[in-house]
């Protein structure tokens, strides 16, 4: 089998990509093909930004969004939220979450900012000890208003 390699993903990657989203959430509605394009197209002009995929041959199994959001606190050093992680569940815990975390991360790195912060609507005791096993802490309490509702656990 071949080696994960995790790299931004491309317009090429939509249809799978899109695929994969359905291990997130499969209730979640599918976003159309040409405007995943576009925000995919907006999002990479975005320094630092980029959806990460984590492929194996032409497969993708894992993906994490990180974006970097200027800031004027902190010297102007900016911060990074990773948002939708997941895993293709035939390929959990294979340590594939994992590395494409760490590539988040090091994008952040990369870019200056000066912390990464996610969050999960979980409270399931392995994603939590997953989060916590690829270096996160549950540091502060986050609050949140949404207009679609809460996907179910």
């Amino acid at each position: 089998m071949s080696a994960l390699v995790i790299r931004p993903a491309d317009r090429f990657d939509l249809p799978r990509l899109l695929d994969l989203y359905v291990h997130l959430d499969p209730d979640d509605a599918r976003c159309p093909p040409e405007e995943a394009a576009a925000i995919l197209d907006r999002l990479s002009r975005d320094e630092g930004s980029a959806v990460l995929v984590g492929a194996i041959g032409e497969k993708l199994v894992t993906t994490c969004t990180v974006v970097v959001i200027p800031n004027l606190t902190r010297g102007g050093r900016p911060y990074a939220l990773i948002e939708n992680v997941v895993t293709h569940a035939d390929h959990r815990g294979a340590g594939f979450g994992r590395a494409v975390l760490s590539a988040a991360v090091g994008r952040a790195w990369e870019a200056g900012c000066y912390k990464v912060m996610l969050m999960t609507g979980s409270t399931k005791p392995s994603t939590l000890a997953f989060y916590e096993a690829a270096g996160f802490e549950p540091s502060k309490t986050g609050f949140q208003v949404r207009r679609i509702a809460v996907r179910a656990e």
